[in-house]
């Protein structure tokens, strides 16, 4: 069955984890192109306050109070969806959280606490997103990552939870193909973002946690979403950083491993101590939300990605030369140099 995704003027779009970051930088872009939404997050009040804030910009929004990692609330999400405006176009599936330390170090139920929003928050909204769609169609749009592709120490749970939302997206697509139905899925794969991620982080490292170097404009990862709502995509890679990892992540594995040894355990911290009272969004909201970015990062974020722009917008030819160019100067990075030829005499 044909796939016809509306324009965004025409749809209606469901949000998880709507008040910050990524989320509320979608929710506020859709709004501008004038969808329909339905915003989730677990903090009500911050909740309220976007939707009124739509409001009164003359959008429609509609906030459900959701956890995402029970199906009970999702399930509630959806029928409260359904009620309002009689159908969904498009789900995204954004909620996520990050915790920041060795394994060891971090206690089960918290690993437990991290799958159950990032992974199996996945599951529940694309569950129900799939049986509410399966008549008129609609996308489906899941918030995986760069470490979907390839994990990183000290966020070893988080780049698990997402290899497993990139398992889960990558075979509900086939089921979803071997049914023909009228459903586009698609994997959304952000390098390092400028958001709330980090304080929102649970931190068991002696430093407060960091992004590495590149990061990205949240609103990057907000077009490339309301993108692939209107355009069939498997899926996208928001900055070219993100694509690079997994590039080499499949052509040096092992080099890979030993440079993350090397940089990462001092990149994903910070030269500051962590405070004692340091609050987190693990198991509830900690009361920093409505902020789409973080901002005083030590290296300026990027506004624009010509990977990602060529990725979406179809201009193969200059794809093409980009990573090819990109692929060479990584492999010629990481081959020793050839011992001069002695000279005949």
């Amino acid at each position: 069955m044909a796939i016809r995704l509306k324009k965004l003027s025409s749809q209606v779009i469901v949000i998880t984890g709507a008040t910050s970051g990524i989320g509320l930088t979608t929710a506020r872009m859709a709004a501008g192109k004038g969808a329909k939404l339905v915003l989730a997050a677990r903090d009500s009040e911050a909740l309220d306050k976007l939707a009124a804030e739509l409001r009164a910009g003359g959008h429609e929004a509609l906030a459900v109070p959701t956890d995402v990692g029970s199906h009970d609330e999702i399930a509630a999400l959806g029928r409260a969806a359904i009620q309002r405006y009689g159908r969904i176009d498009s789900w995204i599936n954004n909620a996520g959280i990050s915790i920041f330390g060795r394994y060891l170090d971090v206690p089960l139920e918290d690993h437990h606490k991290l799958f159950q929003t990032n992974f199996w928050g996945v599951v529940n909204g694309s569950l129900v997103a799939l049986k509410l769609m399966r008549e008129n169609g609609g996308a489906i749009i899941n918030l995986g990552s760069e470490l979907s592709e390839r994990s990183v120490p000290l966020q070893g749970m988080y780049s698990a939870s997402k290899h497993a939302v990139k398992g889960f997206t990558d075979s509900l697509r086939m089921e979803v193909e071997k049914e023909d139905l009228p459903i586009s899925v698609t994997l959304i794969k952000p390098a390092g973002i400028d958001t709330m991620f980090v304080p929102h982080a649970r931190n068991y490292m002696k430093n407060e946690p960091e992004l590495p170097a590149p990061l990205y404009a949240p609103e990057l990862v907000a077009d490339a979403i309301l993108f692939a709502a209107e355009h069939q995509q498997r899926d996208i890679f928001v900055g070219g950083a993100a694509k690079m990892v997994a590039l080499e992540a499949q052509a040096m594995p092992r080099m890979l491993d030993k440079v993350m040894n090397l940089l990462m355990y001092r990149q994903q911290q910070k030269h500051l101590p962590s405070a004692p009272d340091r609050s987190d969004a693990l198991y509830q909201p900690n009361g920093i939300e409505l902020q789409q970015r973080q901002g005083g990062h030590e290296n300026p974020v990027l506004e624009r990605s010509a990977y990602t722009y060529l990725t979406t917008r179809g201009k193969p030819l200059a794809l093409s030369l980009l990573v090819g160019g990109a692929v060479l100067a990584a492999w010629k990075m990481s081959t020793p140099a050839a011992a001069p030829k002695s000279q005949t005499p």
